[in-house]
């Protein structure tokens, strides 16, 4: 294809591919600023357009949102499966060129259903959620190099949703804000959203240019060597839809080392390997094997939980922000109580403060959270951000209680703390998932899962966060739809005692990707303190397919101690076929249950 130009010599596999995905971000952090750009003003979109009362507007800005995810959902695997047939990079491209259809659209719409219908058609159009995520993974040849990599795409999502609001919120309607520049009579009086929408479609243009010029084919099927027969036995992986949270989420592929966080994971599994009393190799069967185990299902309902309300305070705190507050409302029988509305603010003060939380999200990420996942450890901090987090809905309805000179800082310490909740409890939900999972390779399920559950619950969250936004109006009491949300919460704090029983396993642990120095510090202090990374623990088990004298059919078990061990057990010979596959015995428990050494090492011995 025309669109597929690749690389004429062959790249350098042992470095660090890092102008390709330079520019490969360069493409990517077009698309968050494109979607995160309408949320400070899809509320007044709504309204000027009079498709509905004032108070069902919060539902139909909701439908708006929603739309794009909902399509994008539906359509990523047709996406997928076709860059296996045309290559990556022209669906990257042709992501970003519906892209801007959607935003031209919605920029140019002279009726919400016309605005509605570019936000579903851009969806449709977009299939790079999971063809960035295989890019990634095809550029990186050497597996110490996919932390940095995979580090990358969250980092450039997050610098997307710094820029998106800030653009929506202080460019839309420029002839009201900025009457000195822009005509009341003009172009931009007569469709007021249209130029946040041109500024994103400029910049996707941009990285289209970059992305044609300078990116190169990564599958590995699509370059000069390749013949024919090359596709027909292709090695190449499919394209998946990544898992994805709410808006600050970064896409998150399972089957890589992908976790949506800028750090390293490293993940420890306990192995158990099957052989015959002969020393053969007894090979697991995929199609036996239960990949929707009980720990997977409660994990991946939690992410699922936890999705739908983080969707919803995204979605009704721009509209929160505008509402007008208690004492403006003077039509009401209960304009005094001051429960009845919002803050008041303007739609560019509303991108300001999203562009603000969207740094506050970023340092959160950067910072707070490798040094407070190497303190308290995986489970005990999904723990704490669990019960924590519906502490971040119930306070906000009380912000317009405060005094007005308190009004920002009291917003900006209401979304630290959420974003604190909300950044932190994103990655370990997926990295809990990861490693409840029974087999590696049943990954691709559970990604799947993950990724349905979670487009379910982004499509719902926004329309029926809104709805409730709407009612909440109509009887004069805002909290209702916030402490709702609370609520959702709540159940989410009330898996705790049963993802307990599921996390008893977990070993991973976080290693900062650019840390500051206390988290340098308390890095070397856990690594001093732990002697060692944590060992995987092989579990050998000898299954009997023939009864002895005695008529016994099963396997034979002992165990032995880390000194008894460690005299037998050579970890380069880890199988009974000595496979690639490195594994040690458990160190800090000092022993292994095991039931017959069996590999070439120990008949040596």
């Amino acid at each position: 294809m025309f669109l597929t130009k690749p690389r004429s010599t062959t790249r350098d596999p042992n470095s660090f591919p890092a102008a390709q995905l330079f520019l490969l971000a360069l493409v990517r952090v077009a698309e968050p600023i494109a979607l995160t750009s309408i949320f400070p003003y899809a509320w007044k979109l709504v309204e000027q357009y009079h498709v509905t009362s004032e108070p069902n507007a919060p539902f139909f800005a909701g439908l708006l949102i929603s739309a794009f995810s909902l399509a994008e959902a539906c359509s990523g695997m047709y996406w997928g499966s076709l860059s296996d047939r045309i290559g990556r990079k022209p669906v990257l491209l042709l992501g970003c060129a519906g892209t801007i259809v959607s935003l031209l659209a919605v920029g140019f719409a002279p009726s919400f259903w016309v605005a509605l219908g570019g936000r579903v058609v851009g969806g449709l159009l977009n299939g790079n959620i999971g063809v960035i995520q295989t890019m990634v993974g095809e550029l990186v040849t050497k597996p110490e190099h996919e932390p940095q990599a995979y580090a990358v795409m969250p980092f450039v999502w997050s610098i997307g949703t710094i820029i998106g609001p800030a653009i929506g919120g202080c460019f839309a309607n420029p002839a009201e804000t900025y009457p000195s520049l822009f005509s009341p009579n003009g172009v931009f009086a007569k469709f007021p959203y249209l130029l946040p929408n041109l500024i994103c479609a400029i910049l996707l243009v941009f990285a289209i240019l970059l992305g044609f010029f300078l990116l190169e084919e990564t599958h590995p099927d699509k370059q000069p060597w390749s013949t024919p027969a090359d596709l027909d036995a292709s090695v190449a992986q499919t394209p998946l839809l990544p898992a994805q949270g709410a808006n600050a989420h970064a896409a998150a592929n399972l089957t890589a080392e992908s976790y949506g966080t800028f750090d390293e994971v490293n993940m420890h599994r306990d192995a158990t390997w099957r052989v015959r009393s002969n020393g053969e190799w007894v090979e697991d069967n995929p199609m036996q094997a239960k990949v929707f185990s009980r720990p997977v299902v409660m994990f991946v309902m939690a992410l699922g939980i936890f999705t739908y309300h983080s969707m919803t305070y995204d979605h009704l705190m721009p509209i929160f922000l505008q509402d007008k507050r208690a004492d403006d409302i003077s039509s009401y029988a209960i304009s005094s109580n001051a429960f009845a509305g919002g803050l008041g603010l303007s739609i560019r003060d509303v991108g300001i403060i999203m562009s603000v939380n969207g740094i506050i999200e970023l340092f959160i990420q950067a910072a707070i959270f490798p040094l407070m996942a190497a303190w308290f450890g995986i489970w005990k901090l999904l723990l704490v951000v669990t019960i924590g987090h519906p502490i971040s809905y119930f306070i906000v309805p009380y912000l317009p209680l405060l005094p007005i000179k308190w009004l920002y800082p009291s917003i900006y310490v209401a979304m630290t703390i959420r974003n604190f909740f909300s950044i932190v409890a994103y990655p370990l939900l997926l990295i809990m998932i990861k490693e409840s999972a029974p087999s590696p390779s049943v990954l691709g399920k559970i990604n799947g899962l993950a990724a349905a559950t979670g487009a379910a619950c982004r499509t719902m969250a926004s329309p029926i966060g809104g709805l409730l936004y709407g009612f909440s109006i109509d009887i004069g009491f805002t909290p209702l739809a916030w402490w709702v949300s609370t609520l959702i919460a709540m159940v989410g704090a009330l898996q705790v005692p049963f993802l307990s029983r599921e996390a008893h396993q977990c070993h991973a642990r976080v290693h900062a990707a650019a840390g500051c120095c206390l988290t340098k510090n308390l890095s070397k202090r856990l690594k001093r303190r732990h002697n060692s990374k944590p060992k995987d623990v092989v579990h050998i088990r000898v299954e009997d397919t023939e009864a002895d004298s005695t008529g016994y059919h099963g396997s034979e078990s002992s165990s032995y101690s880390d000194t008894d061990f460690s005299a037998y057990y050579d970890s380069s010979s880890t199988s009974p076929h000595d496979s690639d596959r490195e594994s040690q015995y458990d160190a800090e428990a000092g022993h292994m249950t095991t039931s017959t050494i069996f590999d070439r090492t120990v008949r040596e011995v």
